[in-house]
Protein backbone atom coordinates (compact mmCIF):
# COMPACT_ATOMS: atom_id res chain seq x y z
CA UNK A 1 0.00 0.00 0.00
CA UNK A 2 1.56 3.49 -0.94
CA UNK A 3 2.50 5.51 2.24
CA UNK A 4 0.60 9.59 1.71
CA UNK A 5 2.34 10.88 4.77
CA UNK A 6 5.52 8.83 5.78
CA UNK A 7 5.92 11.64 8.82
CA UNK A 8 2.32 11.14 10.92
CA UNK A 9 1.47 10.12 14.53
CA UNK A 10 -1.72 8.90 16.68
CA UNK A 11 -3.00 10.45 19.66
CA UNK A 12 -5.46 8.15 21.81
CA UNK A 13 -7.17 11.25 23.91
CA UNK A 14 -7.74 10.90 27.79
CA UNK A 15 -9.42 12.83 30.13
CA UNK A 16 -5.71 12.77 32.11
CA UNK A 17 -3.75 11.88 29.23
CA UNK A 18 -2.52 11.17 26.44
CA UNK A 19 -1.21 8.17 24.46
CA UNK A 20 1.17 9.08 21.23
CA UNK A 21 2.25 6.87 18.68
CA UNK A 22 4.81 8.41 16.24
CA UNK A 23 5.20 6.87 12.70
CA UNK A 24 9.17 7.71 10.83
CA UNK A 25 9.82 6.32 7.81
CA UNK A 26 12.77 3.83 8.41
CA UNK A 27 15.75 4.91 6.74
CA UNK A 28 17.61 1.51 6.43
CA UNK A 29 14.42 0.21 4.75
CA UNK A 30 14.20 -2.58 6.68
CA UNK A 31 11.06 -1.78 8.06
CA UNK A 32 8.24 -0.95 5.77
CA UNK A 33 5.68 -0.02 7.59
CA UNK A 34 8.09 2.70 9.43
CA UNK A 35 9.43 3.05 13.18
CA UNK A 36 6.93 3.36 15.71
CA UNK A 37 7.74 5.14 19.10
CA UNK A 38 5.43 4.95 21.68
CA UNK A 39 5.05 8.24 24.61
CA UNK A 40 2.37 8.74 27.18
CA UNK A 41 1.87 12.68 28.05
CA UNK A 42 -0.56 14.26 31.08
CA UNK A 43 -3.05 16.52 29.76
CA UNK A 44 -2.08 19.86 31.32
CA UNK A 45 -0.98 22.76 29.28
CA UNK A 46 3.07 22.20 29.84
CA UNK A 47 2.63 18.99 29.53
CA UNK A 48 0.91 19.46 25.96
CA UNK A 49 3.53 21.42 24.65
CA UNK A 50 5.74 18.90 25.07
CA UNK A 51 3.74 16.51 23.21
CA UNK A 52 4.14 19.04 20.79
CA UNK A 53 7.98 19.40 20.91
CA UNK A 54 8.32 15.69 20.88
CA UNK A 55 6.54 15.40 17.36
CA UNK A 56 8.03 17.94 15.73
CA UNK A 57 11.24 16.57 16.76
CA UNK A 58 10.54 13.64 14.72
CA UNK A 59 9.34 15.95 11.93
CA UNK A 60 5.71 14.63 12.06
CA UNK A 61 3.71 16.55 9.87
CA UNK A 62 0.25 15.11 10.50
CA UNK A 63 -1.56 13.65 13.36
CA UNK A 64 -4.99 11.85 14.51
CA UNK A 65 -7.33 11.42 17.07
CA UNK A 66 -10.36 10.56 17.64
CA UNK A 67 -13.62 13.20 18.68
CA UNK A 68 -13.95 11.79 22.42
CA UNK A 69 -16.06 14.49 23.63
CA UNK A 70 -14.73 18.06 25.12
CA UNK A 71 -11.17 15.93 25.68
CA UNK A 72 -9.48 16.32 22.13
CA UNK A 73 -9.99 20.27 22.20
CA UNK A 74 -7.08 21.14 24.38
CA UNK A 75 -4.78 19.19 22.40
CA UNK A 76 -6.12 20.60 19.29
CA UNK A 77 -6.08 24.30 20.49
CA UNK A 78 -1.82 23.59 21.07
CA UNK A 79 -1.30 21.76 18.34
CA UNK A 80 -3.22 23.75 15.66
CA UNK A 81 -1.00 25.75 13.37
CA UNK A 82 2.24 23.09 13.97
CA UNK A 83 1.05 20.81 12.61
CA UNK A 84 -1.80 19.36 10.46
CA UNK A 85 -4.39 17.60 12.47
CA UNK A 86 -7.12 14.65 11.35
CA UNK A 87 -10.12 15.16 14.08
CA UNK A 88 -11.50 11.35 12.89
CA UNK A 89 -14.98 9.26 13.70
CA UNK A 90 -14.31 7.06 16.40
CA UNK A 91 -17.17 5.02 15.00
CA UNK A 92 -15.01 5.17 11.65
CA UNK A 93 -11.89 3.56 12.84
CA UNK A 94 -12.55 1.03 15.34
CA UNK A 95 -10.04 -1.61 15.49
CA UNK A 96 -10.45 -5.76 15.78
CA UNK A 97 -12.56 -6.30 18.90
CA UNK A 98 -11.03 -8.20 21.55
CA UNK A 99 -7.54 -6.01 20.87
CA UNK A 100 -8.60 -2.56 22.62
CA UNK A 101 -5.81 -0.71 24.66
CA UNK A 102 -4.12 2.64 24.53
CA UNK A 103 -1.13 2.33 22.89
CA UNK A 104 -2.74 -0.18 20.33
CA UNK A 105 -5.31 2.13 20.01
CA UNK A 106 -2.56 5.05 18.87
CA UNK A 107 -0.66 2.87 16.89
CA UNK A 108 -3.82 2.10 15.05
CA UNK A 109 -4.36 5.19 13.98
CA UNK A 110 -0.78 6.17 13.29
CA UNK A 111 -0.71 3.35 10.82
CA UNK A 112 -4.06 4.45 9.41
CA UNK A 113 -2.75 7.88 8.84
CA UNK A 114 -0.02 6.78 7.08
CA UNK A 115 -1.60 5.22 4.72
CA UNK A 116 -4.03 8.13 4.10
CA UNK A 117 -7.18 6.25 5.46
CA UNK A 118 -8.52 8.90 7.60
CA UNK A 119 -11.16 11.36 6.73
CA UNK A 120 -11.02 14.66 8.64
CA UNK A 121 -13.96 15.95 10.16
CA UNK A 122 -15.01 19.21 9.29
CA UNK A 123 -12.86 21.78 12.42
CA UNK A 124 -13.75 25.70 11.31
CA UNK A 125 -11.19 28.75 12.18
CA UNK A 126 -11.45 29.19 15.82
CA UNK A 127 -13.24 32.49 14.80
CA UNK A 128 -16.25 30.59 13.67
CA UNK A 129 -15.86 28.60 16.49
CA UNK A 130 -15.90 30.84 18.59
CA UNK A 131 -19.16 31.70 17.14
CA UNK A 132 -20.62 28.58 17.47
CA UNK A 133 -20.21 28.47 21.22
CA UNK A 134 -22.47 31.79 21.60
CA UNK A 135 -25.33 30.33 19.04
CA UNK A 136 -25.26 27.17 20.68
CA UNK A 137 -24.98 28.46 24.32
CA UNK A 138 -27.81 30.75 23.38
CA UNK A 139 -29.76 27.77 22.41
CA UNK A 140 -29.14 26.17 26.02
CA UNK A 141 -30.56 29.50 27.51
CA UNK A 142 -33.60 29.37 25.07
CA UNK A 143 -33.77 25.47 26.18
CA UNK A 144 -34.07 26.30 29.58
CA UNK A 145 -35.73 29.17 29.58
CA UNK A 146 -38.48 26.81 27.94
CA UNK A 147 -38.52 24.68 30.52
CA UNK A 148 -38.72 27.72 33.53
CA UNK A 149 -42.31 28.30 31.53
CA UNK A 150 -43.46 25.17 32.11
CA UNK A 151 -42.45 25.08 35.55
CA UNK A 152 -44.28 27.90 35.79
CA UNK A 153 -47.83 26.85 34.60
CA UNK A 154 -47.53 23.72 36.80
CA UNK A 155 -47.17 25.52 40.05
CA UNK A 156 -50.06 27.06 38.82
CA UNK A 157 -51.59 24.06 37.81
CA UNK A 158 -51.05 22.70 41.52
CA UNK A 159 -53.00 25.86 42.83
CA UNK A 160 -56.18 25.56 40.40
CA UNK A 161 -54.71 28.32 38.01
CA UNK A 162 -56.12 27.24 34.77
CA UNK A 163 -54.66 30.39 33.46
CA UNK A 164 -52.88 28.23 30.53
CA UNK A 165 -56.70 27.25 29.48
CA UNK A 166 -57.01 30.82 28.57
CA UNK A 167 -54.39 32.61 27.71
CA UNK A 168 -51.85 30.83 24.94
CA UNK A 169 -49.37 32.90 26.47
CA UNK A 170 -49.05 32.68 30.45
CA UNK A 171 -45.85 35.31 30.12
CA UNK A 172 -47.43 37.73 27.65
CA UNK A 173 -48.17 41.34 28.86
CA UNK A 174 -51.43 40.41 30.09
CA UNK A 175 -50.64 37.03 32.01
CA UNK A 176 -47.06 38.44 33.46
CA UNK A 177 -49.26 41.34 35.05
CA UNK A 178 -51.75 38.79 36.55
CA UNK A 179 -48.84 37.09 37.76
CA UNK A 180 -47.39 39.59 39.32
CA UNK A 181 -50.69 40.61 41.03
CA UNK A 182 -51.15 37.15 41.97
CA UNK A 183 -47.27 37.41 43.42
CA UNK A 184 -48.29 40.09 45.34
CA UNK A 185 -51.28 39.26 46.97
CA UNK A 186 -54.09 39.81 45.12
CA UNK A 187 -57.13 37.20 46.18
CA UNK A 188 -59.87 38.64 43.96
CA UNK A 189 -59.74 37.16 40.44
CA UNK A 190 -62.11 39.86 39.20
CA UNK A 191 -59.74 42.22 40.02
CA UNK A 192 -56.83 40.44 38.30
CA UNK A 193 -58.81 39.58 35.47
CA UNK A 194 -59.25 43.09 35.04
CA UNK A 195 -55.54 43.52 33.73
CA UNK A 196 -56.15 41.70 30.78
CA UNK A 197 -54.82 44.34 27.51
CA UNK A 198 -56.16 44.35 24.02
CA UNK A 199 -57.97 41.13 22.47
CA UNK A 200 -57.47 39.04 26.39
CA UNK A 201 -60.28 41.49 27.67
CA UNK A 202 -62.80 40.00 25.66
CA UNK A 203 -61.98 36.68 27.78
CA UNK A 204 -62.96 38.58 31.27
CA UNK A 205 -65.41 36.30 32.00
CA UNK A 206 -63.34 33.21 31.31
CA UNK A 207 -60.29 34.73 33.13
CA UNK A 208 -62.28 35.23 36.57
CA UNK A 209 -63.04 31.44 36.47
CA UNK A 210 -59.29 30.68 35.79
CA UNK A 211 -58.26 32.76 38.22
CA UNK A 212 -60.18 30.66 40.86
CA UNK A 213 -58.01 28.87 42.91
CA UNK A 214 -56.35 27.92 46.06
CA UNK A 215 -52.95 29.85 45.70
CA UNK A 216 -50.51 29.39 49.24
CA UNK A 217 -47.96 31.87 50.08
CA UNK A 218 -45.88 28.90 49.18
CA UNK A 219 -47.30 28.91 45.42
CA UNK A 220 -46.19 32.55 45.90
CA UNK A 221 -42.86 31.96 46.54
CA UNK A 222 -42.21 29.36 43.95
CA UNK A 223 -43.60 32.01 41.33
CA UNK A 224 -41.81 35.38 42.66
CA UNK A 225 -38.69 33.04 42.40
CA UNK A 226 -39.21 31.77 38.74
CA UNK A 227 -40.54 35.00 37.12
CA UNK A 228 -37.11 36.17 38.48
CA UNK A 229 -34.95 33.24 36.59
CA UNK A 230 -36.88 34.15 33.50
CA UNK A 231 -36.52 38.01 34.02
CA UNK A 232 -32.73 37.11 34.12
CA UNK A 233 -32.76 34.22 31.64
CA UNK A 234 -33.95 37.00 28.74
CA UNK A 235 -30.79 39.57 30.25
CA UNK A 236 -28.63 36.35 29.01
CA UNK A 237 -30.14 36.16 25.80
CA UNK A 238 -30.23 39.72 24.94
CA UNK A 239 -26.40 39.79 26.00
CA UNK A 240 -25.84 36.53 23.81
CA UNK A 241 -27.70 38.10 20.93
CA UNK A 242 -25.70 41.42 21.00
CA UNK A 243 -22.23 39.56 21.21
CA UNK A 244 -23.41 37.45 18.29
CA UNK A 245 -23.91 40.24 15.77
CA UNK A 246 -20.51 42.03 17.25
CA UNK A 247 -19.38 38.67 15.83
CA UNK A 248 -20.73 38.10 12.83
CA UNK A 249 -19.96 41.68 12.01
CA UNK A 250 -15.98 40.88 13.19
CA UNK A 251 -16.21 38.10 10.74
CA UNK A 252 -17.02 39.95 8.04
CA UNK A 253 -14.64 42.33 8.12
CA UNK A 254 -11.98 40.20 8.78
CA UNK A 255 -12.87 37.58 5.50
CA UNK A 256 -15.09 37.45 2.59
CA UNK A 257 -15.63 34.75 0.31
CA UNK A 258 -15.89 35.26 -3.17
CA UNK A 259 -18.82 33.73 -5.23
CA UNK A 260 -17.00 32.86 -8.04
CA UNK A 261 -15.42 30.46 -5.74
CA UNK A 262 -18.31 28.54 -4.38
CA UNK A 263 -18.90 25.04 -5.69
CA UNK A 264 -21.80 24.77 -7.56
CA UNK A 265 -25.16 23.24 -6.31
CA UNK A 266 -27.29 20.15 -7.99
CA UNK A 267 -30.08 22.79 -9.23
CA UNK A 268 -29.08 24.47 -12.41
CA UNK A 269 -29.68 27.80 -11.10
CA UNK A 270 -28.86 31.67 -13.36
CA UNK A 271 -26.93 33.54 -12.15
CA UNK A 272 -27.64 37.18 -12.52
CA UNK A 273 -25.63 39.77 -15.41
CA UNK A 274 -23.92 41.92 -12.33
CA UNK A 275 -21.44 39.77 -10.84
CA UNK A 276 -22.72 40.01 -6.51
CA UNK A 277 -20.70 41.28 -4.15
CA UNK A 278 -18.22 39.13 -2.04
CA UNK A 279 -20.14 36.58 0.51
CA UNK A 280 -19.55 37.51 4.05
CA UNK A 281 -20.90 36.30 7.16
CA UNK A 282 -23.39 39.20 7.55
CA UNK A 283 -24.71 38.72 3.59
CA UNK A 284 -24.89 35.13 4.46
CA UNK A 285 -27.33 35.70 7.54
CA UNK A 286 -29.49 38.03 5.46
CA UNK A 287 -29.74 35.89 2.67
CA UNK A 288 -30.78 33.05 4.76
CA UNK A 289 -33.16 34.92 5.88
CA UNK A 290 -35.43 35.21 3.54
CA UNK A 291 -35.94 31.49 3.64
CA UNK A 292 -39.67 31.01 4.84
CA UNK A 293 -39.67 29.54 8.53
CA UNK A 294 -35.84 30.82 9.28
CA UNK A 295 -35.15 33.64 11.36
CA UNK A 296 -32.57 35.88 12.06
CA UNK A 297 -31.79 33.66 14.80
CA UNK A 298 -31.89 30.28 12.91
CA UNK A 299 -29.91 32.24 9.86
CA UNK A 300 -26.84 32.87 12.73
CA UNK A 301 -27.40 29.63 13.99
CA UNK A 302 -26.79 27.66 10.45
CA UNK A 303 -23.69 30.06 9.56
CA UNK A 304 -21.76 29.22 13.09
CA UNK A 305 -22.23 25.67 12.23
CA UNK A 306 -21.72 25.62 8.56
CA UNK A 307 -19.64 28.95 7.95
CA UNK A 308 -20.47 30.82 4.44
CA UNK A 309 -17.61 28.28 1.75
CA UNK A 310 -20.30 26.21 0.59
CA UNK A 311 -16.99 24.39 -1.61
CA UNK A 312 -16.13 21.95 1.72
CA UNK A 313 -19.64 20.25 1.26
CA UNK A 314 -19.44 19.95 -2.74
CA UNK A 315 -23.29 20.02 -3.13
CA UNK A 316 -26.40 20.81 -1.63
CA UNK A 317 -27.71 17.22 -0.82
CA UNK A 318 -24.01 16.52 0.91
CA UNK A 319 -24.33 19.14 2.96
CA UNK A 320 -27.32 17.86 3.85
CA UNK A 321 -26.29 14.26 4.41
CA UNK A 322 -23.73 16.05 6.79
CA UNK A 323 -26.70 18.02 8.42
CA UNK A 324 -27.95 14.53 9.37
CA UNK A 325 -31.23 15.21 7.61
CA UNK A 326 -31.08 13.16 4.92
CA UNK A 327 -31.58 8.79 4.80
CA UNK A 328 -28.55 6.57 4.78
CA UNK A 329 -27.61 3.96 2.39
CA UNK A 330 -28.87 -0.11 3.55
CA UNK A 331 -28.74 -1.94 0.28
CA UNK A 332 -27.85 -5.56 -0.22
CA UNK A 333 -28.19 -8.07 -2.67
CA UNK A 334 -30.35 -5.29 -5.23
CA UNK A 335 -32.87 -4.70 -2.18
CA UNK A 336 -32.68 -1.30 -0.81
CA UNK A 337 -33.78 -1.42 2.28
CA UNK A 338 -34.89 1.18 5.04
CA UNK A 339 -31.83 2.97 5.52
CA UNK A 340 -32.33 5.38 9.39
CA UNK A 341 -30.91 8.71 9.11
CA UNK A 342 -27.40 8.98 9.94
CA UNK A 343 -26.42 11.34 13.20
CA UNK A 344 -24.75 13.78 11.27
CA UNK A 345 -24.77 17.22 12.87
CA UNK A 346 -26.75 17.09 15.90
CA UNK A 347 -26.89 20.82 16.49
CA UNK A 348 -27.80 21.65 13.08
CA UNK A 349 -30.02 18.99 12.62
CA UNK A 350 -32.02 19.84 15.65
CA UNK A 351 -32.04 23.63 15.03
CA UNK A 352 -33.52 22.69 11.40
CA UNK A 353 -35.99 20.65 12.72
CA UNK A 354 -37.33 23.60 14.57
CA UNK A 355 -37.13 25.69 11.50
CA UNK A 356 -38.31 23.19 9.29
CA UNK A 357 -42.15 23.46 11.61
CA UNK A 358 -42.12 27.02 10.97
CA UNK A 359 -42.07 26.53 7.51
CA UNK A 360 -44.37 23.67 6.57
CA UNK A 361 -46.72 26.77 8.62
CA UNK A 362 -45.46 29.64 6.35
CA UNK A 363 -48.30 30.97 4.31
CA UNK A 364 -45.78 32.08 1.43
CA UNK A 365 -47.63 30.33 -1.26
CA UNK A 366 -44.43 29.27 -3.62
CA UNK A 367 -42.81 27.21 -0.27
CA UNK A 368 -46.27 25.39 0.20
CA UNK A 369 -46.37 24.33 -3.48
CA UNK A 370 -42.37 23.61 -2.99
CA UNK A 371 -42.55 21.53 0.34
CA UNK A 372 -45.99 20.04 -0.20
CA UNK A 373 -44.64 18.51 -3.24
CA UNK A 374 -42.13 16.80 -1.86
CA UNK A 375 -43.62 15.95 1.53
CA UNK A 376 -46.42 14.02 -0.86
CA UNK A 377 -43.54 12.68 -2.98
CA UNK A 378 -44.72 14.43 -6.86
CA UNK A 379 -42.05 14.63 -8.99
CA UNK A 380 -41.25 17.37 -11.49
CA UNK A 381 -43.00 15.61 -14.22
CA UNK A 382 -46.06 14.56 -12.18
CA UNK A 383 -44.68 10.88 -11.18
CA UNK A 384 -43.57 9.88 -7.48
CA UNK A 385 -40.35 10.37 -6.07
CA UNK A 386 -38.87 10.36 -2.87
CA UNK A 387 -40.28 12.18 -0.32
CA UNK A 388 -37.69 13.54 1.98
CA UNK A 389 -38.21 15.55 5.47
CA UNK A 390 -39.17 19.15 5.99
CA UNK A 391 -35.83 19.57 7.71
CA UNK A 392 -33.90 18.18 4.31
CA UNK A 393 -36.25 20.61 2.43
CA UNK A 394 -34.53 23.56 4.29
CA UNK A 395 -31.18 22.61 4.79
CA UNK A 396 -31.33 22.31 0.83
CA UNK A 397 -32.35 25.38 0.19
CA UNK A 398 -29.33 26.83 2.61
CA UNK A 399 -26.62 25.93 0.11
CA UNK A 400 -27.69 27.68 -3.03
CA UNK A 401 -28.67 30.44 -1.00
CA UNK A 402 -25.17 31.26 -0.23
CA UNK A 403 -23.35 30.19 -3.07
CA UNK A 404 -25.55 32.02 -5.47
CA UNK A 405 -26.12 34.64 -2.82
CA UNK A 406 -29.85 34.79 -3.92
CA UNK A 407 -32.80 34.19 -2.39
CA UNK A 408 -34.21 31.46 -1.88
CA UNK A 409 -37.31 31.78 -4.79
CA UNK A 410 -35.08 31.45 -8.08
CA UNK A 411 -33.92 27.60 -6.15
CA UNK A 412 -37.70 27.09 -5.80
CA UNK A 413 -38.32 28.47 -9.64
CA UNK A 414 -35.96 26.79 -10.95
CA UNK A 415 -36.25 23.03 -9.34
CA UNK A 416 -39.98 22.90 -9.40
CA UNK A 417 -39.84 20.70 -6.51
CA UNK A 418 -38.62 17.18 -7.94
CA UNK A 419 -35.36 16.85 -6.28
CA UNK A 420 -34.27 13.33 -5.16
CA UNK A 421 -32.79 13.38 -1.82
CA UNK A 422 -29.38 12.83 -1.01
CA UNK A 423 -28.72 9.48 0.16
CA UNK A 424 -24.96 8.91 -0.04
Amino acid sequence: MEVVFPYCAGLDVHKKRVTACRLVSDSTGQTPEGVAELETFGTMTHELLALADWLVEAGVTHVAMESTGEYWKPVYNLLEGIVTIFLVNASHVKNVPGRKTDPADARWLAKLMRYGLLQASFIPPIAQRDLRDLTRYRTKLVQERAREVNRVQGVLERANIKLASVASDVLGVSGRAMLEALIAGQADPATMAALAKRRMRSKIPALEQALTGTVRDHHRRLLAMQLRHIDFLDEQIAALNSAIAHCVTTLSQEAAVSPASLAPTTIDVPLPTDPPPPLTFTRAVELLDTIPGVNQRGAEMIVAEIGIDMARFGTAPRLAAWSGVAPGNNESAGKQRSGKTRKGNQVLRAGLTQLAHGAVRTKVRMCQRYIGAWRHGEGKDGRSSPSPTPSWSVSFLCSPAMSHTANWERTILTSGGGITPWTG
